[in-house]
């Protein structure tokens, strides 16, 4: 190590790639971990991320946090299907050691919008290149681990309105539909507001007015393009 650093940055690239299952996986919460490589502390904290300057934001986050770190090494991934940026920062490592093991273990996981900082707490002992590559790589795999993954998906919110006695079929149909439940409001009867995949929608309303035969019309409340649903 030196005392001095040289920010060694990794070039942003453009993928082009074909998404055939139209699923755009992203981590549904932050995750920390640690890991102990000779005596060197290896700390990641992921994040979901919409933009560049999100992900800039997580850094700037994680090194107030770690204002005393030898380094706050940097990857991230923005965006899905046919655009991707990528973007990785040695900070002060040698080159090529850090930033750029650390982005590739990060596209291994098909993983989008996903920010990573491995910060560094240097223990006294040198790793050399090699395992400088491995400590890096490691400590994105281990954070990797603890990732709920959920998906970016176009939705619909639904708002409608039930008497008591088809409350409990109801919710028995969203939950077929595996329909997020956003608000129950219980007056003379009960408003329910819900979100669906697009894709769901058509069949639930179609079930809904079954059920009550014609008596229950969902009207919709929101389109969301981009909704984080969890798998």
């Amino acid at each position: 190590m030196t005392s001095s650093k040289s920010y060694n940055r990794c070039i942003i690239v453009l993928i082009y790639m074909e998404d055939p299952i139209k699923q755009r996986l992203i981590p549904l919460e932050p995750v920390q971990t640690e890991i102990l490589v000779v005596n060197s502390r290896f700390i990641a904290d992921l994040e979901l991320v919409g933009s560049v300057e999100e992900a800039r934001a997580h850094l700037a986050k994680v090194r107030e946090r770690h204002p005393s770190a030898s380094h706050n090494v940097s990857a991230f991934i923005i965006g899905h299907s046919n655009s991707i940026i990528t973007h990785c920062s040695d900070d002060g490592e040698p080159s090529g050691t850090a930033g750029r093991p650390a982005l590739a273990v990060l596209q291994g996981s098909g993983l989008g919008n996903v920010s990573v900082v491995v910060t560094r707490y240097f223990g006294g002992t040198k790793l050399g290149t090699g395992g400088l590559v491995r400590a890096y790589g490691d400590a994105v795999r281990e954070v990797l681990k603890g990732v709920k993954p959920a998906v970016l998906l176009p939705t619909t919110s639904l708002m409608f309105a039930t008497p008591y006695r088809l409350y409990d079929q109801a919710v028995r149909l969203m939950e077929a539909h595996h329909g997020q439940v956003l608000d129950t409001e219980f007056f003379e009867d009960i408003t329910v507001t819900v979100r669906l995949k697009d894709e769901e929608v058509e069949s639930f309303t179609s079930q809904l007015g079954n059920l009550s035969a014609g008596q229950v019309e969902a009207i919709v409340v929101e389109q969301n393009p981009e909704s984080v649903f969890p798998l």
